[in-house]
């Protein structure tokens, strides 16, 4: 069965198949984890992704890692917070679960996640916390990949808030 792990480090650096970006809709990069991506892997990572047309949110799209450790990087849009009412639950959902589909249909076997949408986007974090935990669970299989999840915090208030989480969520 796949494994969840929640480690506090700088996605950037990870040695995985594939990491997750927190995108905006344009792929062309911006602040934040996004940022740190697109100049860790290099300037190719841009020109690839300006030929992808943007993402919609709650989608996700698949390019090579470039400059990163990482072979790949799936870029998605998260919600922008807006106070639950439009969709923001199920769509940052589909970033994790799309993402997940992506890595699995690759055959890739780990992949790290950055807490999606926490950043600008104004996600309240326990929430978001709650939903990348149950929507990577919801997703893991005995026989196809990924083998490794990975569920990153850049600081120790995130790792403490997705740790909780997938503790609660085993109990």
């Amino acid at each position: 069965m796949a494994r969840i792990e929640v480690l506090q480090v700088d996605i950037t650096r990870l040695e995985v198949d594939v990491i997750v970006n927190a995108a905006n809709n344009s792929l062309l990069g911006g602040g934040g984890v996004d940022g740190a991506i697109h100049r860790a892997a290099g300037p190719r990572l841009l020109a690839h992704c300006r030929g992808l047309g943007g993402c919609a949110t709650g989608e996700a799209r698949l390019t090579p890692g470039f400059d990163l450790p990482a072979r790949w990087i799936i870029h998605t849009v998260g919600p922008v917070w807006s106070g639950g009412g439009r969709g923001e639950p199920d769509l940052l959902a589909s970033c994790y679960r799309k993402a997940l589909a992506i890595a699995r249909e690759q055959c890739l076997d780990s992949i790290a996640f950055p807490a999606i949408s926490c950043g600008v986007y104004g996600y309240p974090p326990d929430q978001a916390c709650a939903v990348a935990v149950a929507t990577c669970r919801s997703f893991v299989s005995d026989d196809a990949p990924p083998g490794r999840i990975v569920l990153t915090a850049f600081d120790q208030a995130m790792a403490e808030r997705l740790s909780r989480e997938l503790r609660r969520e085993r109990t």
